[in-house]
């Protein structure tokens, strides 16, 4: 059981970094395009009309943000509750890492969100806008937290299992 329990635990960690990355990353947005237009060698955001396929998205948001947060800097302040509930999000998941046979319904309620980032994505990502291969890099974020979650699933079975 504490080879299962190892794992359980290191999956379920996985996912919880996973959400802290999210929110820790959603504070300093325009910062982070920044230093993404520099690697993609994107010297004028302003000019992303001139630009083709990733290069031209990320300097559309670059720019959008640029102009947004110059003008109505508040805007930012809905990013930050973004970052928050993704923060608070993961403090949902502690007690299923140190109380695994009595929280699968924490795992289930995680699964259901990651099942939800799809709709999401493709629904309100048509309504803004968004180019269709980041509707599925926005989905990816709910198949890929899925699997961790789906994994402790198992080993809680397989642990509550063993337990009788």
């Amino acid at each position: 059981m504490a080879s299962a329990l190892f794992r359980y635990r290191a999956s379920l960690l996985l996912f919880i970094a996973g959400l802290i990355l999210a929110g820790v990353t959603a504070f300093p947005l325009l910062h982070e395009l920044r230093l993404l237009c520099q690697m993609l060698g994107i010297d004028e955001p302003a000019r992303y009309a001139e630009l083709s396929g990733l290069r031209h998205w990320i300097a559309q948001v670059a720019h959008g943000l640029e102009q947004t947060y110059a003008k109505f800097p508040f805007i930012a302040y809905g990013t930050d509750w973004l970052a928050f509930g993704h923060l608070s999000i993961a403090m949902f998941f502690i007690r299923p890492l140190w109380k695994p046979l009595e929280s699968d319904w924490v795992l289930k309620c995680g699964l259901i969100c990651c099942a939800g980032i799809l709709p999401l994505a493709f629904i309100a990502g048509a309504m803004r806008g968004i180019p269709f291969y980041w509707q599925l890099i926005d989905c990816s974020f709910g198949v890929f937290g899925a699997v961790p979650l789906l994994y402790c699933l198992k080993m809680s079975k397989q642990m509550q299992a063993e337990k009788q």
